[in-house]
């Protein structure tokens, strides 16, 4: 019997729709067969480099049966309500991250996909890295001892021209935020999938580069539910643009992943050589991104429809980690630590 062949539709044109397109025509299983753009010569230009249709709206597109999975990856303020349209038409759906920018939104996507019986994940591509791999297992076998302290340091760079660039970036309403909600997701995503849920936050956030109404520098202290802390450092002000760092450290040692690699196991129990290929990095350049951590996502989501089983991000987790961040927001503006969870509207 043949392997199922998954038809794929992208929605959105701008700078990550090549990097959902090049995973997708990567998989043997899946072949994109549409891209919407609402504006014509976008939907064109980007139906012409993937070799395949191009359209203005969507709902021709959820018409055609041909069609099984929807990628959103729309300004993210726009991706809870693409998303519920595409999961009303039958069809599973793939949202960039983050999930959305409300709890709200992200509460009535995840609940209209479950209703509807597709599958909905969030694109979250660095848990496949290798190096943050190794450090999960790591941590599963217990090879760090009791973890107590977990630190991301993102010092990227975004240039005027990056947020010029389209009217939505560096917006409240369809960016949700600036460096921390658009770039740090990705970082806040991670913290929480290598040593769980935090209960308490203080941070502060600032614009010190750009001209935003939102933040492009965004520090936090995090109390962990298990008793660890942690420190988000996050900025897009950073010239020229830096690689970032994710450390954990345990009672048994430390461990230290930059650019996805491993460059540093200090687990004298457990040694081991650190000689992983690092992939190439997002600090200066979002156009830069590998495709290979998206086409590992694809595929696991694609093997999540076959078995009927949950995909390995979930909505779920990828509610979490925008809760976070929002309460990073509010304890910014409110000047004061937060506890999780949010009340549902909270600000």
């Amino acid at each position: 019997m043949a392997e199922r062949r998954y038809g794929f539709a992208i929605v959105g044109g701008g700078v990550i729709a090549p990097i959902h397109a090049r995973a997708i025509q990567a998989l043997p299983n899946a072949e994109l067969r549409a891209i919407v753009d609402v504006v014509p010569e976008v939907a064109e230009h980007r139906a012409a480099e993937f070799g395949v249709e191009a359209y203005t709206e969507l709902e021709p597109v959820l018409a055609r049966p041909d069609i099984d999975v929807v990628c959103i990856a729309t300004p993210s303020g726009l991706h809870a309500t693409l998303g519920m349209q595409a999961a009303r038409a039958g069809k599973h759906v793939i949202v960039e991250k983050p999930i959305d920018v409300t709890l709200e939104a992200a509460d009535q996507l995840i609940a209209t996909c479950r209703q509807t019986g597709v599958k909905l994940t969030v694109i979250s591509q660095r848990r496949w890295d290798p190096g943050v791999q190794e450090l999960k297992r790591a941590l599963e076998a217990g090879a760090l001892g009791d973890v107590f302290l977990a630190d991301v340091v993102m010092k990227w760079y975004r240039s005027a021209a990056y947020y010029e660039s389209a009217a939505w970036r560096g917006t409240w309403e369809l960016d949700g935020g600036g460096a921390l909600m658009n770039q740090g997701v990705h970082f806040v995503d991670l913290l929480l999938w290598l040593v769980g849920p935090v209960e308490r936050v203080y941070a502060t956030c600032a614009t010190v580069a750009h001209t935003i109404p939102v933040e492009d520098l965004a520090v936090a202290h995090l109390r962990f539910r298990n008793g660890a802390v942690g420190v988000i450092e996050a900025t897009t002000a950073a010239y020229p643009g830096f690689d970032e760092r994710l450390e954990v450290t345990g009672t048994r040692g430390t461990v230290r992943v930059e650019k996805g690699a491993l460059t540093l196991w200090g687990v004298p129990d457990s040694p081991r050589q650190v000689a992983e290929q690092a992939r190439p990095s997002a600090a200066a350049d979002p156009g830069s991104l590998s495709s290979e951590g998206h086409r590992q996502q694809i595929a696991d989501f694609l093997e999540a429809i076959e078995q009927d089983r949950e995909p390995a991000v979930t909505p779920e987790q990828a509610r979490a980690a925008l809760e976070l961040i929002l309460a990073v927001y509010a304890s910014a503006r409110h000047g004061e630590p937060v506890t999780l969870p949010l009340p549902v509207g909270a600000r």
